[in-house]
């Protein structure tokens, strides 16, 4: 994909890259102008990234980055998620998977990458040390051993191809990836060992939900602060922020003498609206004399914090006129009610019906919304089916039927509903509906199964749906 996006244009950082990027630029160009199929292939695919350009430049590498990320190995390049489950970023651009998958073969990109294989290997040897000491040192902070998360990975990919000192993390499930590339001077450690921070705090968030909801009225006070609104409508995420810049602030080089400095990052981080920076900073003084590790302090630390106590402290801050963009991306960074439901979505993932309702209807009630309504409905119909409200279900799949655009929720809301019509014993009125889900537009294989399987027999319960 790299290949691809420097084939098609993309220069972002060239001057400071390393040797390499330019050898491999050249060959690719080289291998297209020999080749009427591969000069075919890079027009088609240079077409779709003009295409799909977004209104802020900064994303339109990053979407790319997001979908390789999922893609299988080549040449077929096929995605591992269903299309539903995707980022939205990537799944705005899933059409140049088939189009990557042509490019690779006709420019010959295989012969390339094998001609280069062991200079991206001699890469990951060169840095493989800088990368695992800085881990390990968070482990050891933290008082964790790195396989503290049992089923979960986190992937460092080195890409020499992107422009050095600009960091790309993804959460997918249960793996995180950074995708990162080194200048001459090396790789942006600080940024790796960010990211690991959130590797290691979010999967501890998912499990202290109520802790965390405790301490949403907090959300009110950064109404003025520099931040990305991600942070205003998911708390957990400021919480761990504030908590990993606190970590980050007490690991400074130079120790307790340098206290000034210390202090001056915690100061620096409560302007830009993370308000509990301050209070883990001092919860971390006496952490570190503690043998409790992080995993098992990480409850009383919510616990023990003061609404009224920090809501004061918040109130006495004076916010930033802007704040450092965040490494790990949170969802899609486009409008404010798309990352609300993105969010939302991974609230009812993880089992929070409550608080993935609360999202959608934040977006379903915002009269300037450009969101597609039908996308609220439908999460907020299924977080109802998990909180077995089948009434509210129904009324909710019903209003997602009338105003989706999206083919695909406009498919799962009719096969919700006819499944939710077999188990009242209404067959009749069940098959329309069946019959409406493949009449939607939807072209995924799961789709079509699941309106066939249910115009066949009535709906059993127990089966899975995708979201």
């Amino acid at each position: 994909m790299a290949a691809a996006l420097n084939s098609c244009g993309y220069n972002a950082g060239l001057e400071d890259s390393l040797p390499l990027r330019q050898a491999v630029r050249l060959e690719v160009q080289q291998a297209i102008q020999k080749s009427t199929e591969a000069t075919k292939a890079q027009r088609v695919l240079c077409q779709f990234q003009v295409e799909h350009q977004t209104a802020d430049a900064a994303r339109d590498v990053p979407q790319y980055i997001s979908l390789a990320l999922d893609l299988g190995p080549p040449p077929g390049f096929t995605p591992s998620l269903p299309e539903a489950d995707l980022p939205p970023d990537a799944a705005h651009v899933l059409g140049a998977a088939s189009l990557l998958q042509k490019f690779y073969l006709a420019a010959g990109l295989h012969q390339i990458w094998q001609k280069h294989q062991a200079e991206y290997e001699g890469l990951v040897s060169r840095f493989h040390d800088f990368v695992a000491n800085a881990i390990t040192g968070t482990d050891l902070y933290l008082k964790l051993p790195f396989s503290s998360n049992p089923g979960k990975r986190f992937v460092i990919y080195v890409e020499p191809l992107l422009a050095p000192g600009q960091v790309n993390s993804r959460n997918y499930g249960d793996d995180y990836f950074l995708v990162v590339s080194p200048s001459e001077e090396g790789l942006q450690l600080q940024e790796v060992r960010h990211t690991y921070l959130h590797y290691v705090t979010d999967s501890l968030a998912q499990t202290h939900s109520r802790s965390l909801k405790r301490l949403e009225p907090l959300a009110e006070l950064i109404k003025n602060a520099p931040l990305d609104d991600s942070y205003r409508y998911d708390f957990a995420l400021l919480v761990n922020e504030s908590l990993i810049r606190a970590i980050e602030a007490r690991t400074l080089p130079g120790g307790k003498s340098n206290e000034e400095a210390r202090s001056q990052y915690v100061q620096h981080s409560m302007q830009e609206g993370f308000i509990l920076t301050h209070y883990f900073y001092g919860v971390l003084e006496h952490f570190e004399k503690d043998p409790v590790g992080l995993k098992d302090a990480y409850g009383d630390f919510l616990h023990d914090i003061s609404l009224e106590t920090e809501s004061k402290r918040a109130r006495d801050v004076v916010f930033s006129d802007q704040a450092a963009t965040e490494v790990v991306v949170h969802g899609q960074k486009g409008h404010r009610e798309e990352r609300s439901l993105d969010t939302a979505e991974e609230r009812l993932a993880s089992g929070d019906p409550d608080g993935a309702q609360k999202l959608a209807m934040q977006v379903l009630n915002n009269p300037k919304t450009t969101e597609d309504q039908g996308r609220a409905l439908f999460i907020l119909a299924r977080a109802a089916t998990l909180s077995g409200d089948m009434r509210s279900a129904r009324a909710y799949f019903e209003r997602s039927v009338e105003s989706a655009h999206d083919p695909r929720i406009l498919a799962w809301s009719h096969i919700y509903l006819g499944r939710i019509l077999d188990l009242q014993e209404n067959r009749e009125e069940a098959i329309t509906h069946y019959r409406a889900a493949l009449a939607a537009g939807d072209p995924t294989p799961d789709t079509r199964t699941a309106a066939e399987k249910g115009l066949a027999a009535p709906y059993q319960p127990g089966g899975k749906v995708p979201r």
